[in-house]
């Protein structure tokens, strides 16, 4: 099945509650093309950040969950959805009380699960402004921007990242203690080992399937990427290094070596250089075509492309630009939700929902 005909898994009904500036709102959308357009200040992102949320982790701000209740309101959020997928439609919704803002719940179809369940049925990808400095900044972002690719085509990967996490966390506890228990040192340093691996696995078939798709896409107005993995190799022994490491750990307070600190590099291919020495809008369009190709090859992979968020999206590019971005967005069969200030930007996108914010309303 080709990415034109994939059946795309969409958000068809949303329902907000008390979620940042949007006290109440209810929206039903299409697939295909989704367009939101308001002034600045109105709820345009905030509406992003919400769908977001309906994929593991803290969504597209990466802010604390605390801070996602309205002001004046209960205290806590709720985020509802329908979401339409080939096997029938999904209920989620997720959220947090005013007794515990900072504990995230979640129910699918009616019934409590566990937040890492969240995968199982929705993979997000989104764009915002703000990651116009993701190859300028710390190694983590573009981890996390990583991990995103990664769990569209492995599922697992919110799971197997938990628990690594999990082990690491209490590692890094346990070096604290003057005369630790070894034992369980070498215990949580093999499990560290073995969700490491998992991770590491496919991150590593994740970026070789995407490179393979980067170099298959036909000349475009946007930059194509050289993508590679870097500052970990999966196969080192990381339970040996562990060990090796405990008392650098100690005092260090961290595990300085893993996964966790890899590196998603990425290389502009016809200028040969470093994505963080390419210009602003060359950053940009290198994401975009990592979007791209990426939702491409999940529809390619799955019969069904993730949920695109492209936060201004079309703010800096120039009217051929935009045309094509249309048309490659069209193309990958996904369900997208594109933000920005000016309808006109969107007039030859082919849409099939069109929203407009206008005092905090969703119309």
């Amino acid at each position: 099945m080709n990415s034109a005909t994939a059946p795309a898994t969409s958000v068809a009904r949303l329902t907000l509650t008390d979620f940042r500036s949007h006290a109440a709102a209810h929206i039903t959308a299409g697939p295909g093309l989704v367009i939101v357009t308001g002034e600045n200040g109105q709820g345009k992102t905030n509406l992003l950040d919400a769908i977001s949320l309906l994929a593991p982790g803290r969504g597209l701000r990466g802010a604390p969950l605390s801070e996602a209740a309205r002001s004046g309101g209960s205290g806590g959020w709720s985020v509802a959805a329908v979401v339409a997928a080939a096997g029938g439609d999904v209920e989620i919704g997720t959220g947090t009380l005013a007794s515990a803002p900072d504990r995230r719940q979640l129910r699918i179809n009616g019934a409590t699960a566990p937040v890492s369940r969240l995968g199982e049925w929705l993979s997000v990808l989104w764009l915002t402004p703000a990651m116009d400095r993701l190859f300028s900044e710390p190694a983590s972002g573009r981890r996390r921007f990583l991990d995103r690719l990664v769990l569209a085509l492995h599922p697992g990967h919110a799971r197997e990242a938990a628990r690594y996490d999990a082990a690491m966390r209490a590692r890094t506890r346990l070096l604290a203690d003057p005369a630790p228990d070894k034992a369980w040192l070498t215990a949580l340093e093999h499990a560290m080992a073995e969700h490491g691996a998992q991770i590491t696995r496919a991150r590593n078939e994740t970026i070789a399937a995407l490179a393979d798709a980067l170099a298959a896409v036909p000349e475009t107005p946007f930059a194509r990427a050289e993508i590679a993995l870097e500052g970990w190799d999966d196969a080192t022994d990381l339970a040996a290094a562990l060990a090796r490491n405990r008392s650098a750990d100690a005092a260090a307070g961290r595990a300085t070596a893993g996964p966790h600190r890899a590196d998603f590099v990425v290389t502009h291919a016809a200028k040969r250089q470093p994505a963080a020495r390419s210009s602003t809008g060359e950053q940009k369009a290198l994401l975009l075509g990592i979007i791209l190709a990426h939702a491409e090859l999940v529809a390619a992979r799955t019969g069904s492309p993730p949920l695109l968020l492209l936060d201004e999206v079309a703010a800096h590019l120039d009217a051929r630009r935009r045309g094509a971005l249309f048309e490659r967005l069209a193309d990958t069969g996904a369900q997208v939700w594109m933000t920005g200030t000016e309808a006109v930007l969107f007039a030859d996108a082919s849409a099939t929902t069109r929203l407009v914010i206008e005092g905090g309303q969703v119309r």
